[in-house]
């Protein structure tokens, strides 16, 4: 690949925000209903209407901003972003302008690369738009639909600096922006339902130059996958495009999954002209330090911090930290089985193995399971009083999982509890060892692996019930002397 162009790339995501109620009215938020149900004049900006601000998104955006190091600001206005779309019935969105509400930020993200500070320029609030639904393919169209469920719900839009050098780091920042949301619980940042969008600008410069080539805009993108695919995609075209000597378009386009390539939109050779004024129906937002303070108070330790101190405090490798603060929920659940359980890096392995696999396999999160911290904590230490087995603790958790039951009572009732008695085990080995002469003659010819084939035959014998450290230690002391 050539080193001769530098890549720049800024992201702007919209975060949905999980408000009962839209930004301006008093209709539901909630997704899924039928078209055109979660409406009323104010939404539907039928004349006569005015519009009334909810408390709880400025609550949220001073939070988001919060979180993301920003300024907050004392003085906020909203300002009216004229246009014209079939899902937007006023012909205009209220937005913010020059006076957003937070700006000035930055968080850190890592990859491969290494460790990187991102610029957050800006954080401002506005409504979404409606949702247009399209019969027919593009070429064939018969007609579109508009629903405007959409339409109100609150939103707010977190604008980057140019910070980010490759498609890698904008997905890394990409999902440490949706972490820090999800942590903060003020959005459940669901792409597939449009409660996180990100659109991205990205051109190409020559080493060493200032200026920012032309950058061309993707959108629709609805997976993190999708934005770093279209990056990739977008950073060869353009480096084609510049080696061969042509000139890059100033474009929006968008990334085609079945293409695997973004695709032309439309032309955007000048910035549209919105003509923003200020919104005449809302007085501006004074937000005073007292106010600042209450929702300081709310942060959470955010995702970042949290991985550097399970790293720091427990010990834990850079790739389980990961995993585990990968979800506040994973996170929160974690702490609290280590209240009655001691061992981070055993209990981490749990959490990303079994744990992991059925929470995935049933769409859950941990406190959604019928594992309790509490019970995890009191398996584990089952296991390492070698009450039972590894083997057969992944049975003991399965029905956990599903029934809620406890540990102890699963084991005494299923009759799980690992055979640790010497004398029972002696015969059980004794037999093994009568029914297997080849294995036998194998280990006195020095093929110790062979003991290992034994000893799984002792579990086999035994429903994975023996202690297998005592049977390994028999078979040695029998056949190894």
């Amino acid at each position: 690949m050539s080193k001769k162009y530098e890549t720049v790339i800024g992201l702007e995501v919209h975060v949905q925000l999980s408000t009962e109620s839209k930004i301006f009215c008093g209709c539901s938020t909630e997704f899924g209903k039928e078209p055109n149900v979660n409406t009323c004049p104010v939404c539907l900006g039928l004349p006569g209407t005015l519009p009334v601000l909810n408390k709880k998104v400025v609550d949220y955006a001073i939070l988001a901003g919060q979180a993301l190091n920003c300024d907050i600001a004392e003085y906020s206005k909203f300002d009216r972003k004229n246009y014209f779309y079939p899902d937007l019935p006023k012909a205009y969105q209220i937005s913010q302008f020059d006076l957003p509400i937070a700006e000035d930020g930055n968080i850190e993200i890592e990859t491969e690369e290494g460790i990187f500070n991102i610029g957050v320029h800006r954080v401002h609030l506005e409504e979404d738009a409606g949702k247009l639904i399209h019969e027919g393919s593009i070429d064939k169209s018969k007609g579109s639909l508009v629903d405007y469920n959409r339409t109100g719900v609150p939103l707010i839009e977190i604008v980057s600096e140019a910070d980010m050098r490759s498609p890698a780091q904008a997905r890394a920042y990409l999902t440490e922006i949706k972490l820090i949301m999800e942590y903060l619980d003020i959005s459940d940042c669901n792409m597939e339902e449009g409660s996180l969008r990100c659109d991205a600008n990205i051109s190409l410069r020559p080493y060493g130059q200032e200026e920012f080539g032309t950058k061309a805009e993707l959108k629709n993108m609805n997976s993190f996958s999708a934005v770093e695919k279209g990056l990739e995609y977008e950073v060869k075209r353009q480096r084609e495009i510049l080696e061969d000597g042509g000139r890059i378009v100033q474009e929006t386009r968008t990334w085609d999954e079945n293409l695997n390539k973004t695709i032309s939109m439309r032309g955007k050779e000048e910035a549209h002209d919105y003509r923003y004024f200020p919104e005449p129906d809302l007085v501006p937002l004074e937000i005073d330090e007292a106010w600042k303070s209450k929702m300081r108070e709310q942060l959470p330790e955010l995702p970042r911090k949290k991985y550097k101190r399970f790293i720091s405090e427990f010990g834990l490798p850079e790739y389980d930290a990961e995993v585990i603060t990968g979800s506040r929920e994973m996170a929160e659940f974690f702490e609290r089985v280590l209240k009655d359980y001691d061992d981070p890096k055993n209990l981490s392995n749990w959490m990303m193995g079994e744990f992991l696999r059925l929470l995935n396999e049933n769409n859950h999160n941990p406190f959604e399971s019928g594992v309790s911290p509490e019970a995890l904590a009191q398996m584990l230490i089952m296991i390492d009083e070698e009450i039972i087995s590894g083997k057969i603790a992944k049975k003991v958790f399965e029905i956990m999982y599903n029934s809620g039951r406890n540990p102890e009572k699963i084991v005494k009732e299923e009759g799980l509890k690992q055979i640790s008695d010497e004398d029972e085990l002696e015969n059980i080995v004794d037999n093994i060892i009568a029914e297997n002469p080849d294995a036998v003659e194998d280990i006195k010819n020095g093929k110790d692996r062979a003991i290992g084939f034994l000893v799984g035959q002792v579990m086999k014998e035994t429903r994975g019930k023996a202690n297998p450290g005592m049977v390994n230690n028999m078979l040695r002391n029998k056949l190894m002397d």
